[in-house]
């Protein structure tokens, strides 16, 4: 019951870019395929999931994941096909491995140094402000300011 009133849900919201051509009959695999198409970042349009964008790309992609789906195979091997096609750049969320570790690392990396960075900065301005004038330069500024 939940499972359909889930399918229910998202034909209920907009289509997007899909097209009705594009669908699938069956309400199970169509929500599986938009579940898909959510996770999956358009190559055209970069910061945009399949689902949502009108590339001609896109639209061949919505085509391959439902075509897939319909030859039988789990999300998890329909997302690894496109993934093996188009590279792991094609995900909206890409996993965590050795080879992308550092993508994953230089963000906060980078905060912490720049943190350390603005209180060293930040300490050793504090530290060069001179205690006082010198009684020349008071003598000098009071000369100055008498002009």
């Amino acid at each position: 019951m939940i499972r359909l009133m889930l399918i229910a849900l998202a034909f209920a919201t907009a289509a997007f870019a899909v097209e009705p051509d594009e669908m699938l009959e069956d309400p199970i695999l169509e929500a599986r395929a938009r579940e898909i198409s959510q996770e999956l970042r358009c190559l055209v349009c970069q910061n945009e999931n399949i689902d949502d964008s009108n590339a001609e790309l896109a639209r061949d992609l919505r085509l391959l994941v439902r075509e897939r789906l319909t030859e039988g195979d789990s999300d998890e091997q329909v997302v690894a096909y496109v993934v093996h096609r188009y590279g792991e750049y094609v995900l909206l969320r890409p996993t965590l491995s050795a080879k992308n570790l550092i993508l994953w690392l230089t963000g906060p990396f980078l905060l912490i140094l720049g943190g350390i960075l603005a209180v060293l900065f930040v300490r050793g301005r504090a530290g060069a402000t001179p205690d006082g004038l010198s009684a020349d330069e008071e003598a000098r500024l009071k000369q100055l300011l008498d002009e």
